[in-house]
């Protein structure tokens, strides 16, 4: 790609995505969606901001949408991240293994990137889950027509998680180093517990709201 992702046009980022080219793929769909989660939960928060209705509930909003919008801009940090990870993997890849010496050395390079881009997405995950909190909050105090705008942001914030750990988990299984692989699977675990329930818990308020 001659640009990266945040240059980019939306038109051409899908036109791109749905070519043949390895980059952009599910690493940088999963952290794009992500940052779509967490800019909702901005957009809600700045439609909070400023009512007299929410005057007792302002600050908190505040301080959520600058958090929020931290996550935004680092969810779209580890998209471009993800797509720079691949095209090193990819060079480490072909380097030479004519000689035991280059072999060596090649499958060390592939063993090295291979763990950053395992962290890539595992950023990704972590960085989804402290969204949902905030989609709790907002499920209840936010404006009735924005709610329906919060359990999209939660949708999005589970489908990160879980798309982004698939991304951890192929990497996995190329790496040698069993006791980092290990470590990892259990960060997986810790971050996929409750996942289904805190998101099916925002989505029942939400309802709630929208049906009264």
């Amino acid at each position: 790609m001659t640009n990266t992702l945040g240059q980019q046009h939306i038109d051409a980022f899908l036109d791109e995505l749905a070519s043949s080219a390895p980059t952009p793929g599910g690493g940088s769909v999963a952290a794009l969606t992500g940052a779509m989660a967490a800019g909702l939960v901005s957009m809600v928060c700045a439609l909070t901001i400023g009512k007299k209705r929410f005057a007792d509930f302002e600050a908190e909003a505040r301080a959520m949408q600058q958090q929020a919008e931290e996550l935004r801009h680092e969810f779209q940090n580890l998209a471009q991240d993800d797509v720079e990870v691949f095209n090193r993997l990819s060079t480490a890849y072909k380097l030479p293994r004519t000689t035991d010496a280059d072999a060596a050395s090649r499958q060390a390079a592939i063993q090295t990137v291979t763990r950053h881009a395992t962290e890539i997405p595992l950023r990704v995950a972590r960085s989804a889950t402290l969204l949902l909190p905030f989609c709790t909050t907002l499920a209840n105090r936010c404006g009735r027509l924005v709610v329906s705008d919060v359990g999209v942001a939660a949708t999005l914030a589970r489908a990160t998680v879980q798309s982004a750990l698939l991304n951890v988990e192929i990497n996995l299984t190329s790496l040698d180093d069993q006791l980092y692989v290990r470590e990892v699977r259990a960060q997986m675990e810790d971050l996929s517990v409750g996942l289904s329930d805190e998101t099916r818990g925002i989505m029942e308020i939400v309802r709630n709201r929208i049906n009264q």
